[in-house]
């Protein structure tokens, strides 16, 4: 039996020591350890990695702190339209969705897709009909509303931007939810998911959806979930591109993680970071941006908990 591990992100960008209340920070403290200990809940019973992953992120979407679930930003028409996926490394199975409205936990919606479907991404309209049919829970408008989240489009619409989440007018946090997990059977899974960009164009789709993308997982070599700003880890297909340089040129998991997050997204201009995980049980948080919410926990071993960049 393998000795398991799990980690998880709570988004990336300009998270610096000298904007963060005390309160605050014990408050996304509080949240991660919630998410990681739900998820060390499921592995410690022998159960599957990706229902770690998906347990994992539905404690995130359930905190409004996190842009995922019920802390999703606006879009520029005040809706909220998620984006979610999860992927099994064992078989190379998975399940997303893009642009849904009024779901609870899309993370769930997307196992579903995974499970129940013949497909491996459905969007829009096409998602919510499969939600209705595999009975997903769905939440009135006013549960998806955080007045932080309000605010910040008001801002957006003002100046005529497309921002990122952000917790001051001058900081940027890209707001994404995500975990990876290696099982006691020595499965690998990742799953990711976020509410996107506020004030973000009516049908935009970013990379938490796109598999290989913002997710992978792959038991031949790591789990990876990413967040940042979407456009460029979809045209680096960042999560794959990692898994590749493992596989094929014989890369270590951190290796890889430099080269792709510390090296070809800074040289396009690709802002953010990602959690990953191989079957050996080493996990790397590699960021190019200030701070990135993560934390980890390995079995027999005290959890870790980062913000900052240090």
């Amino acid at each position: 039996m393998n000795k398991f591990a799990i980690a998880i992100h709570g988004g990336a960008g300009t998270i610096l020591r000298s904007s963060m209340t005390p309160e605050k920070e014990i408050a996304y403290q509080e949240g991660l350890k919630s998410a990681i200990f739900s998820g060390e809940a499921i592995l410690k019973k022998g159960g599957a990695s990706f229902e770690a992953v998906e347990t994992a992120i539905r404690t995130l979407e359930d905190n409004p702190l996190f842009n995922a679930g019920k802390g999703a930003v606006f879009t520029h028409n005040g809706k909220h339209e998620m984006d979610a996926s999860i992927m099994n490394g064992l078989d190379l199975s998975a399940g997303a969705v893009a642009g849904v409205q009024n779901i609870k936990n899309p993370i769930s919606l997307a196992r579903s897709v995974m499970e129940q479907s013949e497909h491996v991404l459905l969007a829009g309209s096409g998602a919510i009909e499969f939600a209705k049919k595999t009975n997903a829970v769905f939440m009135p408008d006013d549960y998806f509303f955080v007045q932080l989240r309000y605010d910040q489009l008001q801002q957006a619409l003002k100046s005529d931007s497309i921002v990122m989440d952000h917790t001051l007018p001058d900081d940027k946090k890209f707001g994404t939810v995500g975990a990876v997990a290696l099982d006691v059977h020595g499965n690998l899974a990742a799953g990711t998911s976020t509410g996107g960009m506020t004030n973000k164009k009516h049908g935009r789709v970013g990379d938490t959806p796109i598999i290989g993308a913002g997710t992978y997982a792959n038991n031949k070599t790591c789990a990876i979930s990413c967040t940042g700003h979407g456009e460029f880890f979809i045209r680096s297909v960042v999560a794959y591109d990692i898994s590749c340089l493992i596989e094929y040129k014989g890369l270590s998991l951190k290796e890889a993680c430099e080269l792709v997050v510390k090296k070809k997204l800074v040289e396009i201009g690709g802002e953010g970071g990602l959690i990953a995980l191989d079957t050996k049980g080493n996990i790397e948080f590699p960021f190019n941006s200030e701070g990135m919410y993560r934390a980890s926990l390995k079995e027999g071993e005290k959890p870790f908990i980062g913000i900052y960049n240090d």
